[in-house]
């Protein structure tokens, strides 16, 4: 047995759910508004994780043009049974206010790794959906449903509905099975069968410092529904010097050797200094990310080993290890005709007037749409944050005649929270590098005055980022040798849930490639690589 360090999945990989088919294990996790939707890692020992599929490549199967920043896809829900995959997933298109307005979808592929079928709705009555495979072959989907009466608590409770897979439509009677506990914010169902119980996993509490897992357990699919005699199953709440912040929205997982784990959310939060432990706990420009558990069964009840809270290192399953190579290259080329899958894009897909990597063989080249603020069409390529310590860099040739158009690299967190170190236009300066700081929708240009000056007959640029845990900052070199760092030190927090609007919005970090035009002449530019290098 070997042994496992938390977290699994690092980065902005939140809400996940595991599935076994046969020997192999498999975790999908949320993208909100990122597109493809949908992240499914791999692993044969629960430790060694990659990233194998994005399901939803697809306008038909989710279209998310001008949906909210942290909209899109929440807490999809995998599982295998008759043979093929089943995903479930919500889009969300409202979510501030009153409402939550989303659309509950389900998807099949016979591989995981295949072309996803076209979308069956199911409903759209809330969020965080699954569907459950009972042992006499019936089907049940689960979701918490909102209430947006003004005095009544959102979270109406967990409805269990029966799926008919012939008439791909949901059957029969809905009814409301748990309303869960006095920690309320009841959401995030998953249903299983053992020991002659059904047992319904939930989170509560919200997904930040408060969050738990709840289980409770029923003779009956249907309930009554008896809560845990020592729940949580799963919480950090208790626990604010535990590293591992945030535990809770959690599965399960039995293995093909007879052992049980449970896969939960969590956060790694920077602690600002002089600032009091419990308030703020602090902010995880990572994300929520996904960290694996232990179970153990008394009384028919499961346990986490240890207690009930997360644990850094557990003791991996009766399982070997099973290693795999790097999916994707520390320094991409962009020398393939699709992108790895670790690029994603904002709300939808890139088609080719907007991204291309043929037009100029060896280079990605981003033609030029509207800017870093837009719900609609960014020319924006980036991935996730995934280590407290990196450094990011491409090289981008581009020729601005405007002000209006602008190219370059940025760190992203939504359309109110983000910096550029971008190549644009000025009337009297020529070509020049500039800096933009958007905090919560307030522009900054700190290098006003003494933006850089590019040299006009200069074709490319270098652009590099180097982020070392709390803070971060840019720099620029015209030769790929020399370097010269922005003299701009910005803080890694203000990339993190936690700070965003005080709080409560739900991706993390990213870093990539971006150009705009806001001209509307949709000027490209071309980028001739990107580096994404660890240094922790």
């Amino acid at each position: 047995m070997s042994t496992i360090q938390n977290p699994i999945l690092t980065g902005f990989n939140p809400d996940p759910s595991i599935c076994r088919a046969g020997e192999d294990y498999y975790i999908a996790v949320s993208t909100f508004e990122w597109f493809p939707g949908v992240g499914i890692y791999h692993s044969k020992d629960l430790k060694n994780w990659r990233l194998i599929s994005r399901p939803l490549q697809r306008v038909s199967q989710l279209n998310m043009l001008g949906n909210p920043d942290s909209g899109g896809v929440w807490a999809p829900a995998l599982s295998y049974s008759d043979g093929k995959f089943w995903l479930i997933y919500t889009d969300v298109k409202v979510v501030d206010g009153s409402w939550k307005d989303c659309h509950n979808y389900l998807v099949t592929c016979d591989t995981i790794d295949g072309e996803w079928s076209e979308p069956i709705h199911m409903n759209s009555s809330g969020f965080d959906p699954s569907l459950f495979h009972d042992e006499d072959g019936k089907k049940y989907f689960v979701n918490m449903v909102w209430d947006h009466r003004a005095h009544n608590h959102s979270f109406y409770g967990i409805v269990l509905q029966e799926y008919d897979p012939e008439q791909q439509k949901l059957v029969g009677k809905r009814e409301i099975i748990f309303k869960g506990t006095d920690v309320k914010l009841t959401e995030a169902p998953h249903l299983y069968k053992s020991k002659g119980y059904y047992y319904l996993l939930t989170a509560e509490g919200g997904t930040k410092y408060d969050h738990q897992a709840t289980i409770a357990r029923s003779r009956n699919i249907n309930g009554p529904y008896e809560v845990h005699p020592d729940n949580p199953l799963i919480t950090s709440f208790p626990y604010p010097r535990n590293p591992l912040q945030k535990a809770g929205h959690a599965s399960i997982v039995h293995t093909h050797t007879d052992e049980w784990f449970l896969v939960h959310l969590t956060g790694r939060p920077l602690h600002e200094e002089n600032k009091p432990l419990l308030d703020p706990r602090g902010y995880c420009p990572l994300g929520r990310e996904t960290a694996i558990q232990r179970l153990e069964w008394k009384k028919d009840w499961p346990y986490v080993v240890d207690g009930n809270e997360p644990s850094l290192h557990i003791e991996g399953p009766n399982i070997p290890e099973v290693t795999w190579d790097k999916d994707f290259d520390e320094k991409d080329d962009f020398n393939k005709e699709t992108l790895n899958h670790h690029f994603q894009s904002l709300r939808i897909p890139l088609g080719d007037s907007i991204l291309s990597l043929k037009e100029n063989p060896g280079h990605l080249r981003l033609y030029g749409k509207e800017s870093l603020t837009s719900k609609f069409i960014q020319a924006h390529v980036a991935r996730r944050w995934q280590n407290f310590e990196f450094t990011a860099e491409t090289k981008v040739a581009f020729q601005p005649t405007s002000f209006q158009q602008a190219a370059g690299l940025v760190n992203y967190y939504n359309t109110e929270n983000w910096t550029a170190l971008q190549l644009t236009h000025d009337e009297e300066k020529g070509k020049i590098l500039d800096l933009t700081i958007y905090d919560n929708q307030q522009m900054e240009q700190p290098l006003l005055g003494n933006e850089i000056t590019v040299p006009e007959e200069l074709e490319a640029v270098y652009l590099r980022v180097n982020v070392r845990t709390n803070t971060y900052e840019y720099a620029y070199s015209f030769d790929g040798e020399t370097w010269t760092t922005i003299p701009v030190t910005l803080p890694s927090h203000k990339l993190s849930d936690d700070y965003i609007k005080g709080g409560g919005f739900f991706t993390g970090a990213f870093v990539g490639m971006q150009c705009q035009d806001t001209s509307g002449q949709n000027l490209h530019a071309d980028f001739d690589y990107f580096l994404y290098r660890s240094e922790s």
